[in-house]
């Protein structure tokens, strides 16, 4: 009667064994299947879009922003001083060469016209009296000395005829200046009380009007008055844009030019280079702020761009962005711009490399945490670099050495290195700057745009 119930316990001991048994098949199997999923996912490589090196026309531009200015703009500044009694025109009139812009009240100048010529008179009436004088001093003198000669006079006598006539002399001579003089003062109140008046210089348009009738205003000879209005050729309209020291260089007389104007979205205007300043925009003198300024900071030049469409809408100050065509070349091979990026010899980056160049120099200066110089590393680096193309070589890439030329926005020419039809890597940035190497392992992206 007790075996049958010994026996019973070891049916539960089996089913759990072969559970457990189930379990750890499953969890391995899992396990496996996680580990060749890994794998799979490591042996696709790295993901990159492509495109093919292709033979087409560069033309390298610069592009600058500026202001739109007539090519010709007078500042009219009066030479005298006082109240403006009479302005006929107003800002956007149309004015012909010799037309009165303004007159400034004159009766000071005026009454200095009338002083100096009275005064002119009165020296010129003092001439005639001096020249008298003259004349009867020298007959006296002349009748003295012919009585001297014969001895009919005293050495006292001859030498008072002779006194009286320098005298004379002297006085007519300075009657003489000061008839000049007196024309000369007559003459530049005449002048200061033409320029009461003032008329326009040029045929154009009134640009800006800043003063009002009734106003009182500033004018000296020796530097710029009060500035009343402007008078400017609308007609003929230029774009000065601001061009820095790296650009500049390519930039010369001549150039085409294409001109977007931000208030007129829909215009396209076209123009040519016409002047280059020959030194940069806001340069200090001062040797003192030329050392205190920074070393990095860049310099601009001003450059002057004709506008060759005449568009009446145009207005002095517009805002405007122009792409100066520097150079153009036909039919070479091109690939996009981020497709070619820099490496050293043995495959390195450029982090790589200024990473292992400061810690070098940080172990050479006895492992110290002084800042080592960027400028000169930087330099060091680049002497090391040369820039390269990634080739689609199957599922991976090799690295080709490449000669580039000029570029445009998007393409950039490649003299030696590639032939058309050579598949380039062309993204992503991350991929082509740091992530691929020579032989590398890849998975071409196809673009969305393909993928529609």
């Amino acid at each position: 009667m007790n075996q049958p119930a010994s026996a019973k316990p070891a049916v539960p001991r089996r089913k759990s064994k072969k559970k457990w048994i189930i379990i750890g098949g499953s969890v391995l199997l899992i396990a496996l299947v996680a580990i060749g999923l890994s794998r799979r996912k490591k042996d696709t490589g790295i993901s990159v879009t492509t495109e093919k090196a292709f033979v087409t026309t560069i033309t390298q531009v610069v592009t600058a922003t500026g202001k739109v200015q007539p090519e010709i703009e007078v500042k009219i500044s009066p030479e005298v001083a006082g109240e403006i009694v009479e302005m006929p025109v107003k800002e956007g009139d149309i004015v012909k060469k010799g037309d009165l812009l303004l007159r400034i009240k004159p009766d000071f100048y005026q009454a200095q016209y009338e002083q100096q010529e009275a005064a002119l008179l009165s020296s010129k009436a003092a001439s005639v009296l001096s020249k008298a004088h003259l004349d009867k001093a020298t007959q006296d003198y002349s009748q003295a000395k012919d009585l001297y000669a014969k001895k009919l006079i005293s050495d006292a006598d001859i030498l008072n005829a002779k006194t009286n006539y320098d005298v004379a002399m002297a006085d007519y001579d300075s009657s003489q200046a000061q008839i000049r003089r007196t024309e000369g003062s007559l003459s530049q109140a005449a002048d200061q009380l033409s320029k009461t008046t003032i008329y326009s210089p040029m045929d154009g348009t009134i640009s800006s009007l800043t003063s009002e009738i009734g106003e009182r205003v500033v004018g000296t000879g020796q530097f710029a008055g009060t500035e009343i209005m402007r008078v400017a050729d609308l007609s003929n309209m230029e774009v000065r844009v601001k061009v820095n020291e790296n650009d500049i260089v390519n930039v010369k007389a001549g150039d085409l030019t294409l001109i977007r104007i931000d208030a007129l979205p829909e215009a396209r205007l076209t123009g040519k280079v016409r002047e280059i300043s020959s030194s940069a925009q806001n340069a200090s003198d001062s040797i003192a702020s030329s050392q205190n300024s920074s070393s990095d900071e860049v310099a601009n030049f001003l450059v002057k761009i004709s506008i060759s469409d005449r568009d009446p809408r145009l207005r002095p100050g517009m805002s405007a962005t122009s792409d100066i065509q520097t150079q153009t070349v036909e039919n070479v091979v091109a690939v996009p711009i981020q497709s070619v990026t820099v490496r050293a010899n043995d495959g390195k980056t450029v982090e790589e490399l200024q990473e292992e160049k400061s810690k070098a120099a940080k172990e050479k200066s006895g492992n110290n945490l002084e800042v080592t110089d960027e400028k000169d590393t930087a330099r060091r680096t680049r002497d090391q670099l040369d820039r390269v193309v990634f080739i689609v070589d199957g599922t991976k890439v090799k690295v080709q050495k490449v000669e580039t030329g000029i570029a445009d926005n998007t393409h950039i020419e490649i003299k030696s290195g590639l032939k058309s039809g050579d598949e380039v890597v062309s993204g992503s940035y991350a991929a082509i700057s740091r992530r691929l190497k020579d032989g590398a392992t890849i998975t071409i992206e196809v673009p969305k745009k393909d993928k529609k």
